[in-house]
């Protein structure tokens, strides 16, 4: 009778768990690598991040609300129309900005334009978007508004004054008033990120009162963004996610694992906006330059122990790529088109489905914003003059320093509540200073 050796098997088996191992320890982890819930409990607390003792917070001047304004000159230096552009926030921003211009140059506003385009899938005026009569009244005392001009002006167009692409610190005295009193009827699209802080307080408080006590939806508008804010459960969080083709393509930053359905929308909006690669781009990515996931966006939540059964209002564009990242770790989630008629969501055109956004966003539980853009700046701040300051800005660079760092998992969660946790407690970004000021509290 033959025996068989066991130590050729024993050596195999050895060699197929070594291979086992080596496969294991070697293999990349993912930095979105998620412990279990009960494993950061101890360290996090129980409790969410809207848990966190405020030490600072904005609420709007007192100079704005309770100072003694500068009367209006008696006689006007001539009309200014704004000329506005890009999707509805970017345009509410220039509005605003044109009405502290007008209110420096002792001018009278015209109703602002509100450029069709194609681009923002866009052909809504201002008077489809905002209570027209509102606007008028509540600007009263502060700068004139006309909803028409006289014939002798109205026969003629605007003289042009392009000041668009100034940035910094733009004399629009010394620069635009002379075309003012010499044409008496201009157009403007005000400078790209102008300072105010050398404005007169009477200009400063025009310009904050068209911001935030002055637009209006108008009552048609409202009342559907009424209707839609309650058909979401509450307390619910809205959440501005910004991944759409164009805004990655705009970018220009690359992202391993994307579906090929997202790979090639990307590539179809990117143009010749090409994307960094090496060196340069991990330095791109961590100045924050790049657009959170929402797969990354759904940790960032999960680190901030906000529960998984929290109902979010997805207030997002058109197109928001790589969803399933997002719901598959909340569930319930909400979307206009989830809620709205077929009729109704075919109806509308970017301002109005961005105007009933904005209005979710100001009266909802929690803010949360992916990307510190128009409408974030906008919704931060207004939510300060409601003295609603659960608002939070996910900190896009945090999350890419940790993640280059190697950071993962438990470790990258810790990291991220201890970042957030700072910037809300310290109010951090999320209101505007021309028209507010930190309290501490």
């Amino acid at each position: 009778m033959i025996v068989p050796s066991v130590k050729p098997l024993f050596s195999i088996l050895i060699v197929a768990l070594s291979l086992l191992l080596a496969v294991i320890l070697l293999s990349p982890r993912s930095p979105l690598s998620e412990p279990p819930v009960s494993a950061i409990t101890p360290r996090l607390g129980k409790s969410d991040i809207w848990s966190v003792p405020r030490i600072m917070e904005w609420r709007p001047c007192k100079w704005w609300l309770e100072g003694d304004l500068t009367a209006e000159p008696a006689k006007s230096n001539g009309y200014i129309r704004v000329d506005c552009y890009g999707g509805l926030n970017q345009m509410r921003r220039d509005l605003c900005d044109g009405v502290g211009i007008a209110r420096l140059l002792n001018a009278t506003l015209v109703l602002p334009k509100f450029e069709v385009a194609a681009y923002w899938n866009e052909s809504s005026g201002f008077a489809d978007v905002f209570d027209v009569d509102y606007f008028v009244r509540r600007m009263s005392g502060f700068v004139k508004v006309v909803k028409k001009l006289p014939k002798e002006v109205a026969s003629k167009e605007p003289f042009r004054v392009d000041c668009s692409k100034r940035k910094g610190h733009f004399d629009y005295i010394e620069s635009v008033l002379p075309s003012l009193l010499e044409h008496h009827y201009i157009s403007i699209t005000p400078a790209v990120s102008q300072r105010r802080d050398r404005y007169p307080l009477y200009a400063k408080a025009a310009f904050c009162q068209a911001c935030y006590s002055a637009l209006r939806l108008t009552e048609v508008l409202e009342k559907k963004a009424s209707e839609l804010l309650k058909a979401i459960p509450r307390p619910f969080v809205s959440l501005h996610l910004r991944f759409e083709p164009d805004m990655v393509a705009y970018s220009q930053c690359q992202y391993p694992n994307l579906s090929i359905a997202s790979i090639k929308a990307i590539e179809a909006a990117r143009g010749d906006r090409r994307p960094w690669t090496g060196e340069s781009a991990l330095v791109w990515r961590n100045r924050g330059k790049c657009p959170l996931t929402p797969k990354e966006t759904a940790f960032i939540l999960r680190s901030l122990s906000i529960p998984a059964d929290t109902n979010i209002y997805l207030a997002a564009g058109d197109g928001l790529m790589e969803i399933e990242g997002l719901t598959s770790s909340y569930t319930n989630v909400f979307t206009k088109s989830d809620l709205l008629s077929s009729e109704d969501f075919s109806s509308m055109h970017g301002n109005t489905k961005a105007a009933l956004d904005y209005f979710i966003s100001i009266n909802s539980e929690a803010y949360v914003a992916t990307y510190f853009g128009n409408m974030d700046k906008m919704v931060a701040a207004m939510r300060a003059f409601k003295r609603l300051h659960k608002t939070l800005l996910l900190d896009r660079r945090a999350f890419a320093e940790f993640t280059s760092q190697g950071l993962y998992g438990r470790e990258l969660m810790v990291a991220l509540w201890e970042a957030h946790k700072d910037d809300f407690a310290l109010g951090r970004g999320y209101a505007l200073p021309d028209c507010f000021c930190e309290f501490r509290l």
